[in-house]
């Protein structure tokens, strides 16, 4: 253990803690902005910096490790005017359009702006001007506001290592960019959004949708139908300054009627489907011992990295859509000809904890009888935005509930935001099914957890299945380079492309990087997570009654004729680079 002195208060910590981590443990607040925990420790910006007792200069507390009888001062004159002084250059260089930015108030240059009291810029001078890239599906990129924190560029090459993004230039011409300056949409961007988490200012944003549901909600000729994914309802209150993993599904679902929507339900129904399908396709593999492994394709970013990175391990991915997309086929089938409503006049919008949905939503293989599966993604945060924008007082609303005959899910259709919780809900179905036995434990613990990989092996009847489960595409990778090199020894896998799973979308609420390095975000949205599981009054997507109904009246058989023709897709190779 080091002793020292912040601010005049002793200090005990483990030797290696750095200043900044040292200050933070005794309530002292150092300001930072490219600092990201165990993601961006580079000490770049020298916001964080410090005064430390006979020394020249001042320390950089994000990197410098503290030392025994160190006394430190985070708040000397001397430090407030360097920071004020490094905030002003990097103010000289940005757009200032704070009004009108979607940062507005979760902005980390902002806050850290009115924390120092920045009422003027002493050094504003030419400004570098940039073309906005905003011609991706899911993510627009305005370098004009970008500080060169660079905490984008270490998240996509470090966790994801995927390496779209980097440091590019030099001087006063440095920034942060893709291949030859070409649009995400024409690199090898998967869509992800980890980068938007990440960034502290608006130059990484999602594509806005709310503009086109707006229009239709107005539209008296459109039938707008909303459906909300598992993750979404444990992070939509922190919009709105709830605690972080606050469960909101009955306040979600009374704001989405008051904005207009004509009918809204639960995305955790077409995870049930899912189940259904996938648990089916990968008995069949496993009796038939075809392209085993076989790999969950529930994450559209996953999705697009294993066709770009990975095509020979293709035949390996199930032909499962995701949940909302097979739930906004069914809506525009069955529940159309249920309800004698023109499919054309449906227009399905689906919030989703994802950017990537929204590149997902487009694809011409969710596509039936020539009308797109599902017409709008609009994220949590849009969500939000939306909320706001009618003036409707979140915290103040009562609980709904989902609308009939489609808003009935399982406990396990809310795990599958989670990582590992598609594993696990797809094992509960799949064990009772192909044994006809009741489990005795529902819970796979197993398959829970923080860690990157998990592996276990799950007797299911005769057969011992080894089961795999990863989050964040730098895991994903293993398991490919695995698969490609034949040294898999399992037979099911499941992979999901944002670290944590959906509840650390690309599309959620973001945490600032002060938060994230001293609350467990991941944490406890994944223990609101496996609440709702616990109290959900049906726990296994074979038992939900809106299935077997859908199943019985209409579908058929699970895996059945109908059921792939409308449930299932293809997927194919797909270029790196469109350039």
């Amino acid at each position: 253990m080091i002793s020292l002195k912040i601010d005049n208060k002793d200090v005990k910590v483990p030797e290696g803690t750095t200043i900044l981590e040292a200050a933070r443990k005794v309530n002292i607040d150092i300001p930072t902005l490219c600092f990201l925990k165990e993601i961006n420790e580079v000490g770049d910006c020298r916001m964080c910096i410090t005064e430390v007792e006979g020394r020249r200069g001042f320390a950089t507390s994000c990197i410098q490790k503290v030392e025994e009888g160190m006394v430190v001062h985070t708040n000397s004159p001397a430090v407030i005017e360097a920071r004020k002084m490094i905030l002003d250059l990097i103010l000289s260089n940005h757009h200032r359009d704070c009004l009108t930015c979607i940062r507005n108030g979760s902005c980390e240059l902002q806050a850290l702006a009115t924390k120092l009291n920045m009422t003027e810029v002493r050094y504003d001078g030419v400004k570098n001007e940039h073309e906005v890239d905003d011609s991706s599906p899911s993510i627009v990129r305005d370098f004009n506001k970008c500080i060169l924190c660079r905490r984008c560029v270490a998240t996509c090459k470090n966790v994801q290592k995927i390496g779209a993004i980097a440091s590019c230039e030099r001087g006063f011409a440095s920034c942060v960019s893709t291949v030859g300056n070409n649009s995400l949409n024409d690199v090898n961007c998967t869509f992800c959004g980890q980068c938007i988490q990440s960034c502290p200012t608006g130059a990484l944003h999602e594509k806005d949708s709310t503009k086109q549901v707006w229009e239709k909600l107005k539209d008296p000729n459109s039938y707008v139908v909303v459906q909300t994914a598992p993750a979404v309802r444990v992070a939509l209150g922190e919009e709105f300054g709830m605690p972080i993993g606050t469960n909101v599904t009955g306040k979600m679902v009374t704001a989405l009627k008051r904005l207009g929507f004509d009918k809204v339900f639960d995305t955790n129904t077409g995870a049930d489907f899912t189940i259904m399908e996938e648990g089916t396709e990968f008995l069949k593999r496993l009796k038939e011992k075809d392209n085993l492994p076989m790999i969950t394709s529930c994450s559209p970013g996953w999705v697009k990295y294993i066709e770009m990175n990975y095509p020979e391990n293709l035949p390996h991915l199930s032909s499962c859509k995701s949940p909302h997309e097979m739930f906004g086929a069914i809506i525009k089938t069955y529940y159309a000809a249920k309800q004698k409503i023109n499919p054309e006049k449906i227009y399905v919008v689906s919030v989703m904890p994802c950017v990537a949905k929204k590149f997902e939503r487009q694809r011409d293989e969710m596509k039936e009888n020539g009308l797109y599966d599902v017409d709008a993604v609009i994220t949590t945060r849009e969500l939000a935005r939306m909320i706001k924008q009618a003036n409707i007082e979140f915290t103040e609303l009562k609980d709904d509930i989902f609308d009939d005959p489609m808003g009935e899910a399982t406990g396990a259709g809310a795990i599958f935001g989670v990582t590992g919780g598609v594993m696990e809900a797809a094992l509960r179905s799949v064990y009772e099914i192909s044994t006809g036995k009741e489990l005795k434990q529902i819970n796979f613990e197993e398959v829970r957890g923080q860690e990157g990989i998990k592996r276990a092996t799950i007797k299911i009847g005769t057969e011992q299945v080894k089961v795999v489960v990863a989050h964040g595409l730098g895991n994903a990778q293993t398991i490919m380079e695995e698969i490609k090199q034949g040294k898999a020894d399992y037979q099911f896998v499941e992979i999901m492309a944002c670290p944590g799973g959906c509840i650390m979308g690309g599309g959620q609420p973001i945490v600032n990087s002060k938060t994230r390095a001293t609350v467990n975000v991941r944490e406890k949205r994944a223990k609101a997570m496996y609440t709702i599981d616990e109290k959900s009054k049906i726990r296994k997507s074979h038992e939900n009654p809106a299935l077997k109904q859908i199943y019985r009246e209409f579908l058929g058989e699970p895996g059945g004729h109908l059921a792939h023709e409308l449930l299932h897709t293809h997927y194919e190779p797909r270029k790196k680079y469109n350039i």
